[in-house]
Order: C-alpha cells, then structure tokens, then sequence
C-alpha cells in the first residue's frame, strides 16, 4: 500500500473492488483501460476517468492532478495505490494473470513494475523525443497497425502547425 493509505485502510481489509483512475485522453491509457475490462475479473475493476467530477466526488482526498501524472488504484476499503503497486494490484483482480502479480510483488518483481510504470510515463510525458500522444492531438492506437495520426479538424480552414 502507498505512504498515503488512510489509516482505516491499513487494517488489512480485504479488497472486493477496486477503481482503476485512467486518463481518457491518452491513448495508451485508454487502449489498457478496455483491454482490462475484457479480462476475466476475480476482482471486480471499475474504470474511472482520472481528475473527472466522477474521481472528484468518489475520492474527494485524492490528489487528483497527481492522479493524471501517474496510475492510481483505490480499493473499496480506501486503499490507495500508485505507480508499480497500482500496476501489480490490478494485475493481482485479473484471473489470468494473478500469478504474475504475486511475482511483481517480490522486491525484484516490484524494481520490474516499476520500471514499466516509468517507462510508459516517459513515453505518455513525452521524454523520448517528442509529446505524450493524445486522442486529441489526433493519434489513435490500433494493436494490428500500431500509431496513426489524423489531424484534427480545420473547421475554419486553418490549422496550426504541428
């Protein structure tokens, strides 16, 4: 659990549900967020937009801008999950892949989740070489053909310069 869990969730509640914040303007993101929804669920997941009204009022202590910058997983008991934890919690509520999750939360499993979570930060930041790739930037992600870009609209007949 994060440095952050409310102490009433650090009594070692059992987790029955969890809420996964995704930010819905990020492609990978979005394209994660419906591949966990077609997993068989052991725990069930719920999909929240991260720093939405919906987010606002569910968890009102959350903060919700950190939400947008890195994964967060909030169990229903008020557990509060971030980065490779968020990663390893999710993984552990999906049947197929729970024996994966118990392998990410060794000390060099967790090294392992965590880099994953900085790798795609890196990549949704922008890090490597350009700006993180957002639905309303006009990129779309398709797992058969991989990155395309359609620029978005000139409604006015004039379109700024990428």
């Amino acid at each position: 659990m994060a440095a952050d869990t409310p102490p009433a969730a650090r009594t070692g509640a059992a987790v029955r549900g969890l809420t996964v914040l995704y930010d819905a303007q990020c492609s990978l993101c979005t394209f994660l967020r419906d591949w966990l929804v077609k997993q068989p669920q052991l725990v069930p997941l719920e999909m929240v937009p991260a720093g939405s009204e919906e987010a606002r009022r569910r968890f009102p202590g959350l903060d919700h801008g950190a939400t947008l910058d890195e994964i967060t997983v909030v169990g229903d008991a008020g557990q509060v999950y971030r980065g490779g934890a968020a990663w390893t919690v999710t993984l552990w509520a999906l049947r197929e892949h729970r024996g994966l999750a118990h392998r990410l939360s060794t000390p060099s499993g967790a090294r392992l989740a965590r880099g994953a979570v900085l790798a795609a930060a890196k990549w949704r930041g922008g890090q490597w070489g350009g700006r993180a790739y957002r639905r309303g930037d006009g990129w779309s992600y398709d797992p058969s053909w991989g990155w395309a870009y359609n620029p978005p609209g000139c409604a006015d007949g004039t379109c700024a310069a990428p």
